[in-house]
């Protein structure tokens, strides 16, 4: 009886040395079939898992049931605009990284977004190279930020893990981008913090109009969370440099 060859074509094993572990879940909101196809081919390229949903109830769902690594946001959505999703997903998640894609450059759109939250803005048509790049900033803010959970100091409570400020046992309502401001300057504790690395870190956006808005919210988060905070201890100005959180 004759011997079987089979082809070493069927008969080789996969190589489990090439198997490439994905980098983590993009959620792309988008209801522009050719946007759609050209993300998806964008990210899986580049080794990300995509999910794409094309209007924002959907989407809001799919969050719900499982954070992604970064949302791509388009602004025009069915069922519930991008705006009002991104204040929900904020509200429920301060770090859940967003970033807006619009066809509007009005600075006014862009300033709205970033008070809700998002933490960058791209205008269509995009360059994709720009577009990986903020992703892959976004991915390396959250990434290397230290795991905060319980924070005490004066007559303030913060749960992290919660979401929720108090004081003297009452709760305190912050922003969205007030929270991520107060959470980025407690885990850079007793560090100096210039304006323009806050608009960084915490808004992600490098052409923000003016450094005021860092003012503001400093000044929001001293009146929300200070004793007096015509004389702040714990957000304390370092002249000529930024700001420096002290317990």
């Amino acid at each position: 009886m004759g011997q079987i060859s089979v082809p070493m074509t069927t008969a080789k094993l996969a190589d489990p040395t090439n198997f490439v572990k994905p980098l983590g879940r993009i959620l792309v909101v988008e209801d522009d079939p050719a946007v759609q196809k050209a993300l998806k081919r964008l990210f899986e390229s580049e080794g990300y898992v995509v999910e794409i949903q094309a209007n924002g109830q959907a989407a809001l769902e799919s969050f719900r049931s499982a954070a992604p690594a970064v949302i791509i946001l388009d602004l025009r959505l069915p069922k519930l605009s991008g705006n009002d999703l991104c204040k929900e997903i904020k509200a429920q998640a301060p770090t859940q990284p967003i970033i807006v894609l619009s066809a509007t450059s009005d600075v006014s759109d862009k300033v709205l977004l970033l008070e809700l939250g998002a933490d960058d803005y791209v205008t269509k048509p995009f360059s994709p190279r720009e577009l990986l790049a903020r992703v892959r900033a976004a991915l390396r803010h959250t990434a290397r930020k230290p795991e905060v959970s319980l924070v005490n100091f004066d007559d303030i409570s913060i749960d992290f893990k919660k979401m929720e400020v108090q004081r003297e046992g009452k709760v305190v309502t912050l922003t969205a981008q007030e929270f991520k401001a107060l959470k980025f300057f407690v885990e850079n504790e007793d560090r100096v913090i210039g304006r323009d690395e806050l608009l960084n870190d915490v808004w992600g956006y490098q052409n923000y109009p003016s450094t005021r808005t860092v003012d503001n919210h400093v000044l929001k988060l001293r009146q929300k969370l200070e004793r007096d905070p015509a004389s702040p201890v714990h957000f304390r100005t370092v002249h000529g440099m930024g700001y420096k959180f002290v317990r």
